[in-house]
């Protein structure tokens, strides 16, 4: 098996008495695409700051792309933070050209993949305007060429959703499958859970600056979805939450997902539904990341 694109070993990372990051260890799969998940506060941004080398780990080992992390070439490495910042009175085209010859791609080549990314973004014909005159969901896209003109190995994203109508988010979605098709790595942090669902093959969930839950997501939601039904009905179904079969739950309205206990007949839940409420779906199901997400967190 190749090496880890990314490998975090047993990291630590405090603020005076505070510690942020408490002793977590992960590895990030070369060429795929990775969840790191948690509720704010958890130590997500932390952890990514650690992986740039914008910030050391107090103790514990990280390596990226082959390397310890202080000797890192963050030229093979795109990171967008959560925090966006752009010089506002610069031109689009400009600021992108300039991003792109820091990191070591000659003017006329990075004037053409700033034309050719442009021009996919739908935003070519703003090329010459400052930033400043764009809009915030225009920006957040300009922000997002410049974190990959230069065709990054790593590709590491903190809440690249954030703010974005369906329509540019369904956008940056297609980018960064077309970068995980071409071989290349990348994390990604989000609150998002339809764009983990739909994104991701592995996840680390992160709470109070640990590891409570890592692996694949098929491997995940196996876990978590054994003896699983959800139920989708129309009238009061409050009921079902209490019946003796369910574990716990997770309320969704007029749409539960039960997860029942060790040995549940799910059809006994089915008889219990039956007349009390107008089913509209019924089925053994594996619970969403957004589920899973809530109920560790929950227990946490």
């Amino acid at each position: 098996m190749s090496q880890p694109a990314i490998e975090v070993r047993d990291v630590v990372k405090r603020y005076g008495e505070f510690v942020a990051v408490d002793h977590v260890s992960l590895a990030v799969p070369q060429g795929t695409i990775y969840g790191l998940l948690g509720p704010n506060g958890a130590g997500k941004s932390t952890t990514i700051r650690m992986l740039l080398r914008i910030m050391l780990p107090d103790e514990g080992t990280i390596r990226v792309l082959g390397n310890d992390v202080a000797a890192i070439d963050v030229d093979r490495i795109g990171y967008l933070p959560e925090e966006r910042g752009l010089y506002k009175k610069m031109k689009v085209g400009d600021l992108l050209v300039f991003f792109a010859e820091i990191k070591g791609i000659a003017r006329a080549e990075a004037r053409r993949r700033a034309v050719a990314w442009l021009d996919r973004m739908g935003l070519l014909d703003r090329a010459a305007k400052p930033i400043e005159e764009l809009s915030k969901g225009m920006q957040q896209k300009v922000q997002f060429i410049a974190t990959l003109i230069h065709e990054p190995e790593l590709l590491v994203l903190d809440e690249p959703f954030s703010g974005l109508d369906p329509v540019n988010a369904n956008v940056l979605k297609d980018i960064i499958l077309d970068f995980h098709r071409r071989g290349h790595t990348v994390v990604f942090s989000t609150h998002m859970m339809d764009q983990v669902e739909k994104l991701c093959e592995h996840i680390c969930l992160i709470d109070k600056g640990r590891v409570v839950l890592s692996g694949t997501l098929a491997a995940v939601k196996k876990q978590y979805g054994h003896n699983g039904v959800s139920v989708r009905f129309n009238g009061d179904g409050a009921f079902l939450k209490s019946l003796p079969e369910v574990a716990s739950f997770q309320d969704h309205g007029n749409e539960l997902f039960l997860r029942l206990r060790d040995g549940a007949d799910p059809a006994r839940v089915l008889d219990a539904a039956r007349g009390r409420v107008e089913i509209l779906r019924f089925e053994v199901a594996e619970p969403s990341v957004h589920d899973i997400f809530i109920e560790r967190v929950s227990e946490a």
